[in-house]
């Protein structure tokens, strides 16, 4: 039984420190603040541990809770070790349960900040745009975990018919933020705005398919692709050479502009692409010809900069109007950089035998539906190789220089 009671210790004043009994003391202040303190050996070793102020902790709780901390004791644990990772693991309960208050509109600035600095300034501008548009009066208040497909259909809807590529945009960047969000322990779950075997049953498939369909570039005729490529090579320029990357591959302009070296691999003349970089945000790889190989070679690694086109702005990279620029002072004004690959698309279908998916597939357009995609889920990478020879061994054919 302790040595103190309820009224003693309430009319103590005299400074000092006063034996309960097992360890346990009260510690009198010359203030008059007075708390709990208890003592005790640990591996040879005496220590402290305050337990807490009185009236806060009275004197039934203070023995209970030395009571508490001498079984500890008795498994070995140090009972000071315990408290403090007890109350680190309540501070991150604490600042998890915050983290998942966040507003969507915050993650979405969040993700913008992060991702955008690689982004042309006019992207950057319409990326927020859209989503100040579109997605903030909707769910913008809402946390990550909130949103479900529900939300997400209801700020599609009123635009997927009549806006539907911007549609598709909006859901995308929803869908990247939903991502982030719970790759952070945000939400989770699957994502409400995933489109392959989610939205694609709930939204008009077909609407998707017109928009892309309406989305027309200025493109240069195919048959005089091969001249320009003659041109190009005759110009060692940067804008030069990444204007051969682009149009051997096929790909997109902001694909090559921040193009890695670690994407390549020459041995295996392959070119990976990670998701964040896709517009489809699906991990692509490109078959390298060997003319594009050759094309790789002729450009020179500067510095320690990760890109092939490094460039003095804040992404890194080579300005966006670099290529346009070069084809403008060449005489092509009316060309686009993104027409090339319509210029590709209508020699495959002109020129070659390749299947339909095939060629599409070469662009990074996967338009297998949902129940063909479950069970075909090759890229057709080594048939894509044979094209893309094919597509730089016409380009670079030496009879069609004129």
């Amino acid at each position: 039984m302790g040595k103190l009671n309820p009224k003693q210790v309430e009319n103590l004043t005299e400074p000092g420190t006063y034996e309960d009994g097992d360890g346990l003391r009260l510690v009198v202040k010359p203030t008059g603040r007075k708390s709990w303190l208890l003592r005790f050996q640990l591996a040879g070793r005496r220590r402290e541990m305050g337990l807490g102020s009185y009236p806060e902790i009275s004197l039934k709780n203070a023995r209970l809770e030395a009571s508490a901390k001498r079984r500890i004791l008795i498994d070995g644990v140090d009972p000071l070790a315990a408290r403090d990772q007890e109350r680190l693991a309540q501070r991150e309960a604490l600042r998890a349960q915050e983290a998942k208050q966040l507003k969507f509109k915050t993650l979405a600035t969040e993700y913008w900040v992060a991702h955008g600095g690689a982004w042309s300034d006019q992207w950057r501008r319409g990326w927020i745009r859209k989503l100040e548009l579109y997605a903030f009066p909707q769910i913008g208040n809402l946390s990550a975990e909130q949103i479900d497909t529900g939300h997400v259909l209801k700020l599609l809807q009123p635009i997927w018919a009549t806006k539907t590529r911007t549609a598709d945009e909006v859901r995308g960047q929803i869908e990247q933020i939903l991502d982030a969000a719970k790759a952070r322990g945000l939400r989770e779950g699957e994502n409400p705005a995933r489109w392959r075997g989610h939205l694609d049953n709930l939204l008009s498939r077909a609407e998707k398919k017109k928009a892309r369909k309406r989305e027309h570039f200025p493109a240069m005729p195919w048959q005089d692709v091969p001249k320009l490529i003659h041109q190009l090579k005759a110009n060692t320029t940067a804008p030069s050479l990444a204007a051969q990357l682009l149009i051997m591959t096929a790909a997109r302009a902001h694909m090559v502009r921040f193009a890695r070296w670690a994407e390549f691999d020459l041995e295996a003349r392959t070119w990976s692409l990670p998701d964040e970089r896709m517009k489809t945000r699906i991990a692509f790889t490109i078959p390298l010809a060997d003319e594009v190989i050759d094309c790789l070679e002729a450009i020179p690694q500067i510095g320690d900069s990760p890109y092939l086109f490094p460039g003095q702005g804040k992404s890194g990279v080579m300005h966006a109007n670099a290529v346009r620029n070069l084809l403008h002072e060449m005489g092509y004004i009316s060309i686009t950089r993104h027409g090339f690959r319509s210029s590709f698309r209508d020699w495959a279908g002109e020129c070659t035998h390749y299947p339909r998916e095939v060629c599409e597939m070469a662009l990074a357009h996967d338009e297998r539906d949902q129940t063909e995609g479950a069970y075909s889920r090759t890229d057709f990478l080594a048939k894509r190789r044979a094209l893309m020879n094919d597509w730089a061994r016409y380009l670079t054919s030496t009879q069609r220089e004129a």
